[in-house]
């Protein structure tokens, strides 16, 4: 299920504005990832054809079961990823920008061990 890091991040955009407004339309792409109109127009059209997401006659965008899986995992990366920074003392505008970059890269061993080690130090506090 390897996709391109920016179809990664249009899952993800797409997952946290429904969880925000419950519903998705191209222009809050546009207004969430500061891209242009074209360009969404042309990543959404990409993402309905390769089976993330679908779009309703009123332009409303839902993420599939296979889009889904993908977005939410994106994004437990991320939110693991810039809370494990954080802990260790990375500034938090440093910490989201580097949890961006990583979690399209890193393997899924050394996320588990990220994860877990962030995990058992949180227990201990």
């Amino acid at each position: 299920m390897k996709i391109q890091e920016s179809a990664e991040n249009y899952l993800e955009a797409i997952l946290k504005l429904s969880q925000q407004n419950g519903q998705v339309r191209s222009i809050d792409i546009v207004n969430e990832l500061h891209f242009s109109k074209p360009s969404i127009s042309y990543a959404m059209k990409r993402l309905r054809e390769n089976g993330y997401i679908l779009m309703d006659s009123a332009g409303l965008i839902t993420l599939t079961e296979e889009g889904r899986v993908i977005a939410e995992r994106v994004y437990n990366r991320h939110t693991v990823l810039c809370r494990y920074l954080i802990a260790l003392g990375v500034d938090e505008t440093i910490a989201r920008a580097d949890a961006c970059r990583i979690e399209h890269v890193i393997s899924p061993e050394s996320f588990a061990c990220i994860q877990r080690h962030a995990q058992l130090h949180s227990q201990k506090q």
